[in-house]
């Protein structure tokens, strides 16, 4: 198994990203968190600060399993900027890789074109920016190699889906059974 990469920048939506971290963890996947500022210390739309494993200039993702996209503001703008992260989501999407984006960050895939004729959802009000895609108003779609969700709600539900697709169906019935999550 590869490493999943989580990528961050200053206004990430803290839920989002730390539930996420948070239940691959507990299923056992190698998770590194990758700051695209030039500083590793990143500070969340709700000011909690974190100290990410890595900065993107650091890592190569030769060995990327999935990369993933926390929402918030403007996080997920900032990572739609990066020039850097936007040429390693496109290598990933023409190579047919996974890739994760949930709230505000779909916006980055849809700006590359990288949605056009899949489905896919998104935080209210960033619907115009899953260009070519077609919008479905549920919590989490996941449609052939990617993963999008709608917002804070659904980061539980964000989370699972990326377990079941990584590790499988029991893994994800094992964690909620021992997180209590009905």
């Amino acid at each position: 198994m590869g490493t999943v990469y989580v990528f961050f920048a200053d206004g990430f939506e803290e839920i989002e990203a730390l539930t996420t971290i948070d239940v691959l963890r507990r299923a056992g996947l190698n998770v590194k968190i990758v700051s695209v500022t030039p500083d590793e210390i990143v500070i969340g739309a709700h000011s909690v600060s974190l100290l990410c494993d890595i900065n993107f200039d650091n890592c190569d993702f030769y060995d990327a399993d999935m990369l993933i996209l926390p929402g918030g503001m403007p996080g997920a703008q900032t990572l739609s900027e990066h020039k850097g992260l936007n040429r390693l989501l496109t290598k990933t999407a023409e190579a047919g890789k996974r890739i994760a984006a949930i709230c505000a960050a779909p916006m980055a895939l849809g700006k590359l074109g990288i949605l056009k004729g899949y489905k896919a959802t998104c935080y209210p009000g960033f619907e115009e920016y899953l260009e070519g895609a077609e919008y479905i108003n549920e919590p989490v779609i996941m449609d052939r190699n990617i993963i999008t969700g709608r917002g804070p709600g659904a980061a539980m539900d964000f989370a699972f889906k990326i377990v079941e697709v990584l590790v499988n169906g029991e893994k994800v019935t094992e964690l909620k059974n021992g997180m209590l999550v009905g």
